[in-house]
């Protein structure tokens, strides 16, 4: 045991021997949940399309949310599986996407809400 209570074995190797699958796979998941938390909300904007006296403008917004969510999913999914392949494939481009379509859902959702 060293001074500060780690154990000197911790602190033994190389950074070089970490298994950065573990981290991949970690993250892989998350995109699932992110997935999975994309669809609770596609399934909550869907609701106003069933209220009674729902207008056209309702049901093009729900629409634009659904389009909306089948993107998450799809750019989700893509990134999931880029993590699986080794190394795993940087996903710069496929954040900014998802952050821009998460966007795009929100004003939508929010319009639904005023509506």
């Amino acid at each position: 045991m060293s001074a500060d209570g780690m154990s000197a074995e911790r602190d033994a190797g190389p950074a070089d021997e970490r298994d950065a699958g573990v981290s991949a796979e970690r993250t892989g998941l998350a995109w699932r949940r992110t997935g999975l938390s994309a669809s609770a909300v596609a399934l909550l904007m869907l609701r106003h399309a069933f209220e009674p006296g729902a207008g056209s403008a309702i049901f093009l917004m729900v629409a634009v949310a659904l389009l909306g969510w089948a993107m998450l999913v799809g750019i989700a999914y893509r990134r999931a599986r880029g993590l699986r392949a080794w190394p795993p494939r940087p996903g710069q481009r496929t954040v900014r996407a998802y952050a821009l379509v998460t966007v795009v859902l929100a004003a939508t959702g929010t319009m639904l809400v005023m509506l």
